[in-house]
């Protein structure tokens, strides 16, 4: 017998839709896992309690469930029936991890924007955030009810690209825009502006203020036609965002592109975004919630409350150490080797497989870093094809060394799919603004900050639950320094700090051991040894989370300086930032936004905002130029240059700490990789003031013809330098327009500022072969890639040698004879330096060697 049942009136009498998450997951029919996770529950009674609030933070360390955290809140909003609820992520391949997620949960999703049950609210919108942030997406103008942005840091280093407008040299419109404002940027750097028309790598210029309010109109007219053009994707998706704010906007030339952004987003743009009920960004490393506010204009009364588990305990367990802060003469090769051997099951290095295999997964930042692995890895992956991959290693551990280009953030690697994790490198700068600012801000708190957070992004793709495990090795010398230098190492999280602390100290133990250290302490943890296993729960098992938000009065005074002038308040906007800026002890950062606050004074008054500028190149030297270009200071002949030496060096920290600092100048000097060049121009200055000679990059300081950087080494003789590092190209010799710019630097400025005074021309060029149209000065030379690699060796030596005799920076009683003896010995000296590490221009480059 059959019965009919109306199961529609089963349930019927029950009142409320269930909306607390907790209960959520556990109505879920279906659902992957019985319970969720204790921090799990602890995040979302919290989250419930405050969800009337806009913007919220979520913090939870990598691997602890952030991502059903988000989902069920997502979930929640649709049964309260606030509206329709989406899921934002960095890129595709997080999205479709996110929806295999959810339908492990039974938790309705749809990657599809025009999808019924998302329209209807029955369904969760995963999609990433260019979906919703571009000025013609189908969904800005949809009012939403919930937004999730997964992992908040990603959204934050995208917000920039999403809201400001990349013109590419190849469009009509970059010609149009250089000429157009062809005498401002003379003004700014001639010799930049040249290098930049005829298509040479340069440092990037802004355009003043002043000019880009008088020509607003004919930037108008000239972008009208491109900004309808959607087969240019950087203009036609973001020229909404800055079309109405132009005369408010940042411009910036580089070689490649030009960037028009204003100082901060406009998100009102977004009305979907913008007025959604709840904001909540989730987020396992951000240390910097400011961010939020001044990208996004999230209120900083909510975000500074962050909800946090009780501990911060449930990370998998990780080995943290760098092998230049155990053996700074440890060569990148033997690590690369090392990882082919682990991976291989040869723990011993000996060729023979004494262990089981084991996927070792390296983080680089370009693809020119990941041509040092290719004897060594068995693939290259970029974002597009990584996925079929990504999946095989989750179910093998014989997959081998799989290098990811340029992705610290957004792949899951649990359990076996990675046991040794390798951060080769930290992203550079891409966009001509990105690479003003690191150039600016190069020695600053705020840029540190930064580059902790994009290593600890790395550092966790390879631990997913609170059982996972997974070793870290941080390769180069800007990322062994944010684990020594104190400063930057309380800008990693109190987990992730707590592991790294455990892992020096074993480390310390193991000092100058070279790679057989390496080698026995990546045993010891993989191996699962119990006198680390129990000393690693325990150094965890009582930390807990910042729920205080670091949020500084500049960062919401910027935001509330822009939205004041995007409404023509000009006079609150210099008045909120100018107080804020009072208080920023830093020089390089109060120039740097003392160069903001000028831009909102042309609008108030053009000799105050003069003025203004002016204070801020006295500040920071990488600011635009004044009107009134600042007078030239010459350079003084320096004391005697051991003396100066050992003031230079006691003022560094401690001795394993110097030895890094000097290492990650000659990193800075990248060879053959675009947008670098401010940064090696900066190491090449700082290291003249190491080796005892006054410096400067006059070009950067004066904008008015001189050389990249110039070394005072004696009261009659100067380095003028010009670097070409960035070269890539396939005709290997010095140029002509090369040449004329040595030439000019060397036989008509420096005559002009040093008179009686003589010059040594140097260029830091891969070539040292002329182009027969070129014509250097007498006597010029060149330090090529293997010359610097040298000139690093001596000068690691001599620094090396002061340490252990000295113990420097500590030691009071140094010997000057012998610092000089040093010098000489390693060939430093004024006299020595420049010909023993170069060659000379116009010659078939010969080994360097051969001269030693």
């Amino acid at each position: 017998m059959s019965i009919d049942i109306n199961w529609n009136s089963i349930g019927a009498n029950k009142q409320e839709a269930i909306t607390d998450p907790r209960d959520i997951y556990s109505s879920l029919n279906g659902r992957q896992f019985p319970r969720l996770r204790p921090e799990q529950n602890e995040v979302l009674e919290c989250w419930y309690q405050r969800r009337e609030e806009t913007d919220l933070v979520i913090k939870q360390n990598t691997g602890s469930g952030k991502t059903l955290t988000g989902l069920l809140i997502a979930q929640s909003g649709l049964n309260e029936k606030i509206g329709p609820s989406i899921y934002l992520v960095p890129d595709k391949f997080l999205a479709c991890q996110v929806v295999s997620e959810a339908r492990l949960a039974s938790i309705p999703v749809t990657q599809e924007e025009r999808n019924q049950d998302f329209l209807a609210s029955k369904a969760i919108l995963v999609t990433n955030f260019y979906k919703l942030l571009n000025g013609r997406s189908v969904l800005a103008r949809k009012a939403l009810g919930t937004v999730i942005i997964d992992d908040a840091h990603a959204a934050l280093a995208n917000s920039d690209n999403l809201f400001s407008v990349s013109i590419p040299r190849e469009c009509k419109a970059f010609t149009q825009l250089l000429k157009l404002f062809e005498n401002q940027l003379k003004q700014q750097s001639a010799k930049a502006y040249s290098e930049i028309c005829e298509g040479e790598f340069s440092s990037p210029i802004r355009v003043p203020t002043r000019a880009v309010i008088q020509h607003a109109d004919e930037i108008l007219d000239i972008m009208q036609p491109f900004a309808k053009d959607d087969q240019l994707p950087s203009i036609f998706f973001t020229w909404p965002y800055v079309a109405d704010h132009l005369k408010l906007s940042v411009i910036t030339v580089s070689t490649q592109s030009i960037e028009i952004k204003t100082p901060c987003p406009d998100i009102n743009r977004i009305f979907s975004f913008a007025q959604a009920k709840r904001k909540i960004y989730l987020t396992a490393t951000l240390e910097d919630e400011g961010e939020l506010v001044t990208e996004l204009n999230a209120n900083p009364e909510t975000v500074k409350k962050v909800i946090v588990p009780k501990r911060a305990s449930d990370l998998g367990d990780r080995l943290i150490i760098a092998p230049l802060a155990i053996d700074t003469r440890m060569d990148a090769s033997a690590i690369h080797k090392l990882a082919r051997a682990f991976a291989n099951g040869d723990r011993d290095l000996d060729g023979k497989k004494e262990s089981e295999t084991i996927n070792v997964v390296v983080l680089v930042p370009s693809d020119k870093k990941a041509k040092e692995w290719q004897g060594q890895a068995d693939y290259i992956l970029h974002v597009q094809d990584m996925g079929p991959v990504i999946q095989e290693m989750k179910t093998r551990n014989d997959i081998g060394v799989v290098v990811l280009v340029n992705k610290y953030d957004g792949v899951d690697l649990p359990d076996e799919a990675c046991r040794l994790l390798i951060i080769d490198g930290v992203p550079i700068a891409r966009t001509p603004s990105e690479q003003r600012e690191e150039s600016a801000l190069t020695r600053s708190p705020s840029l540190k900050a930064k580059i902790v957070q994009k290593i600890e992004q790395g550092m966790g793709r390879g631990t997913r639950t609170v059982t996972d495990y997974c070793a870290v090795l941080l390769l180069g010398s800007t990322e062994a320094l944010t684990i020594k230098d104190e400063q930057q190492l309380q800008f990693y999280s109190p987990a992730t700090k707590a592991q790294i602390q455990l892992s020096s100290q074993l480390a310390e133990q193991m000092k100058g051991g070279g790679l057989e250290a390496i080698t026995q302490l990546l045993s010891i943890f993989l191996q699962r040894d119990n006198r680390w296993v129990s000393r690693s729960l325990a150094n965890t098992a009582t930390v807990e989370y910042n729920s205080d938000a670091r949020i500084s009065d500049l960062e919401i005074a910027r935001r509330r300086a822009f939205n004041a002038a995007i409404i023509n308040d000009f006079p609150s906007a210099v008045s909120i930032l100018e107080k804020a800026l009072n208080d920023v002890k830093d020089d390089a950062e109060r120039g740097w936004y003392k160069e903001e606050l000028s831009g909102y004074l042309e609008f108030v008054d053009h000799n105050q905002a003069r003025s203004c500028l002016e204070e801020a190149k006295r500040c920071n030297p990488e600011v635009m130029m004044p009107d009134q270009k600042p007078m030239y200071h010459r350079l003084s002949a320096p004391k005697l240059q051991g003396q100066q030496v050992i003031d230079n060096l006691q003022s560094l920290k401690e001795p394993k700490l110097s030895e890094l600092d000097v290492e990650d100048l000659f990193t800075n000097i990248a060879w053959g990789i675009e947008e670098t060049a401010n940064k090696a121009e900066e190491s090449v200055k700082i290291l003249g003031n190491l080796l005892g000679f006054d410096a400067s990059r006059p070009e950067k300081e004066q904008g008015d013809g001189g050389p990249d950087v110039l070394w005072a080494m004696s009261t009659e003789q100067y380095a003028v330098i010009e670097l070409k590092t960035e070269i890539t190209r396939d005709d290997k010799t010095i140029s002509k327009s090369e040449a004329e710019q040595l030439t000019h630097s060397a036989e008509a400025w420096f005559p002009e500022k040093y008179p009686g005074c003589s010059a040594i021309p140097v260029f830091l060029h891969p070539y040292t072969t002329l182009d027969p149209r070129a014509h250097v000065p007498a006597g010029t030379r060149v330090i090529t890639q293997a010359d610097l690699q040298h000139l690093e060796e001596d000068v690691m030596n001599f620094i090396r040698t002061l340490i252990s005799k000295y113990l420097l920076p500590n030691s009071r009683n140094i010997d000057i004879d012998i610092v000089g003896q040093e010098l000489s010995t390693n060939h430093l000296t004024a006299d020595r330096i420049i010909k023993y590490h170069s060659q000379v221009a116009g010659k078939v480059t010969t080994n360097p060697a051969a001269k030693r």
